[in-house]
């Protein structure tokens, strides 16, 4: 645990300093987030965010090499995670042309594609799904590949979704990071195996790189990550959910009490935690596909209705509406780690006080606020 700190402390300094050189760098190239009618932000920021992210992965990776422990791992954990780095350098360096020349739609969904594949060439893919009722369902080439592809365009989309105000999509992945660092290094763990996986690697470094960029990036924003750093934040993460089928041949959990056998739950948490860590993002983009085809837009044509413009039109500033996202999806994320651990009514009931208060804060606040406002003269 000590060294996985380590790598996540060395991918935080080293994206925190690194945020300095990308912002002059976007300043005097022009990749600047210009003030547009959709946008919360009144004055042009510089993009650039995710290279320094980039970094940040890649030192945190680095350091590990030469760690004691994780040196020692086996090669695949480091082949693992130099392929999702590589993949991530691609659709890191199509966010960057994006962020100079603004690319269409289709052009960045041809380059998320091409990374996904690319991650699928070199063995990061999904190899097999343990079902509830039928054991270890092996997946053939083409099952794989669609799976894959799905589940690495869906995250990368729907961190690129929620990354609407200061500091939101880094947060938000931030505590997915963690949440998913738990669960792989718990599951690692009733397995018998070593603690050094790729999926906990990538997931301290990547809540490492979020972890420096804040600073810069909550409100008032000095930097914005861009379609650079909101695509690599989604492939890094999908990325390190792909890696868990191939690093255990079977999955084996047990609750947490007394070594009982897991839920069905459990059983299918290496699926659906990464999109239970994003749930926020995935309903606001499914949200925004069901409208703007029931407009008759094209699904992919921006607008200002995502959930975090519901929030300040309700009356929350930027920083609580980024605030409360983050609650949610902790609350969503960590809660399924939890009940997968954990799953004694103790834990739900800590649970329910928790979404007790998060729907307060989310719906209440706002109506306190208002009614504590003095009444404007005539």
């Amino acid at each position: 645990m000590r060294e996985y700190l380590c790598v996540f402390l060395v991918a935080a300094v080293v994206s925190y300093l690194l945020c300095v050189v990308a912002r002059e760098l976007a300043t005097r190239s022009g990749a600047v987030a210009r003030v547009r009618d959709r946008d919360v932000h009144v004055v042009p920021i510089p993009y650039f965010g995710g290279v320094a992210m980039l970094g940040g992965l890649a030192a945190g990776c680095l350091v590990a090499r030469h760690l004691p422990f994780l040196s020692r791992a086996q090669p695949t954990v480091f082949h693992d995670s130099s392929i999702v780095l590589v993949a991530g350098t691609i659709i890191c360096a199509l966010g960057v042309v994006d962020d100079l020349i603004d690319l269409d739609a289709l052009a960045k969904l041809g380059g998320q594609v091409v990374a996904a594949v690319f991650m699928v060439l070199n063995g990061v893919q999904f190899f097999s799904l343990r079902l509830p009722g039928t054991g270890q369902l092996v997946l053939v080439p083409s099952q794989s590949v669609l799976l894959t592809l799905l589940l690495v365009v869906g995250t990368v989309n729907a961190v690129n979704f929620v990354d609407g105000l200061d500091g939101l999509a880094a947060g938000v992945v931030l505590i997915g990071a963690v949440a998913f660092f738990l669960f792989s290094y718990k599951l690692a763990d009733v397995n018998g195996e070593t603690l050094a996986i790729t999926a906990a690697l990538l997931c301290a470094a990547l809540a490492g790189a979020c972890a420096g960029f804040l600073p810069h990036n909550f409100f008032p924003a000095r930097i914005f990550m861009g379609d650079s750093g909101s695509m690599l934040l989604g492939l890094v993460l999908s990325g390190s959910a792909l890696t868990l089928t191939g690093q255990f041949a079977t999955v084996q959990m047990t609750s947490g009490v007394g070594n009982r056998p897991a839920n069905t739950f459990v059983t299918l948490l290496p699926v659906l935690l990464p999109i239970s860590i994003l749930i926020v993002p995935f309903v606001d983009l499914v949200l925004a596909v069901v409208r703007r085809t029931a407009r008759g837009q094209a699904f992919y044509q921006p607008d200002k209705e995502h959930l975090h413009h519901r929030l300040l039109e309700i009356g929350h500033s930027q920083r609580r509406a980024v605030l409360i996202i983050w609650l949610w999806a902790g609350l969503v994320g960590l809660g399924a780690v939890m009940v997968s651990l954990y799953p004694g009514g103790l834990t739900w009931t800590v649970l329910g006080c928790c979404a007790a208060v998060t729907v307060a804060l989310t719906f209440a606040v706002p109506r306190v606020r208002r009614s504590e406002q003095p009444p404007a003269s005539g």
